[in-house]
């Protein structure tokens, strides 16, 4: 096994999909921040309009690794369900972003990172050049005062125990109300859509909801069309029945295939990470939006549905 390497590794279709301007974007020391600066948002959107980008990596996540190419790694993202493969979610990572998973004799147990970004220290209190995202998950050496020595790729660093939660395993974070996996999707209003994004630095709309559930203790599928296969099935035509947390997808009026979701919010509102218009997570109301006559259903997923 393998872990990623890098604070965000994409995880591509083929090693062929990768374009000049995405150089930062498979580098190690890899920079989301100067990779996405440096894209319109046309050229944001090819990533999913030619079919480049699957999903994405973030540090720590463990990979099985299938094969070695020409500095390419076919992967499998084992934390990632998907109809794709039984497995986890398959696609190709630079062989750069990964490093080997050493075996730890001496954890206590796991940390998430509960904050938007989180700075790690080297064990002198100095900061490392290291900021990793939101939900990152770490081996945890030793509780020290207000600090939490934690394994990580790179070494064993500091993190401030004011940033993460902690569990004695990763099936064993405290769970939720899915109520709450809406809310804290608020805390990433006006962060950029990023087809395939799977982090703090830009999420996609599957992305999204993921990600909310994996705060909240829960591990739901990677994608849209897999997440409306799970949970309990709402009736979509009386929203005086829905939840906050319950989750609404859309399909593609062509194709009948879902291609969208969000988090009903109340009141009529949704938040998600929107492809259209400014291209970021917003909150709307769902009768003001195109997605309003998309509805295809409406799902709600108890506090024990998501299993890893």
């Amino acid at each position: 096994m393998y872990s990623c390497a890098v604070p965000v590794a994409t995880i591509w279709t083929s090693p062929e999909s990768v374009r000049e301007l995405d150089e930062a974007g498979v580098a190690n020391p890899l920079s989301m921040n100067r990779w996405i600066a440096a894209m319109t948002l046309e050229e944001r959107f090819e990533l999913c309009k030619e079919k480049r980008v699957q999903s994405q990596l973030i540090y720590g996540e463990p990979v099985l690794v299938e094969s070695i190419q020409n500095g390419w790694a076919s992967i499998i993202a084992v934390w990632q369900r998907t109809k794709k493969d039984d497995r986890g979610y398959p696609g190709w990572v630079p062989l750069a972003q990964l490093k080997e998973l050493q075996p730890l004799n001496d954890s206590e147990g796991v940390v998430r990172v509960g904050v938007p970004k989180c700075q790690l220290w080297h064990l002198d209190r100095t900061p490392a050049q290291l900021v990793v995202p939101y939900n990152t998950i770490l081996p945890m050496i030793k509780k020290e005062e207000n600090w939490i020595i934690v394994a990580t790729p790179d070494g064993d660093h500091l993190i401030r125990q004011q940033d993460v939660c902690v569990a004695s395993s990763v099936h064993h974070f405290k769970k939720c109300s899915l109520s709450l996996a809406a809310e804290r999707a608020m805390e990433f209003l006006d962060l950029p859509y990023f087809w395939g994004g799977m982090s703090s630095y830009g999420y996609d709309c599957s992305g999204l909801t993921y990600n909310m559930f994996k705060a909240c203790g829960q591990f739901i599928s990677r994608d849209a069309s897999d997440q409306a296969t799970e949970g309990e099935g709402i009736p979509m035509d009386d929203p005086n029945v829905w939840k906050r947390g319950d989750l609404l997808f859309f399909a593609d009026e062509q194709s009948g295939n879902v291609d969208h979701v969000g988090f009903y919010y109340g009141e009529g509102q949704m938040i998600h990470a929107t492809s259209t218009k400014k291209g970021a997570v917003e909150l709307c109301v769902l009768s003001e939006t195109s997605y309003a006559k998309r509805l295809c259903a409406v799902r709600r997923y108890s506090e024990e549905a998501g299993i890893l």
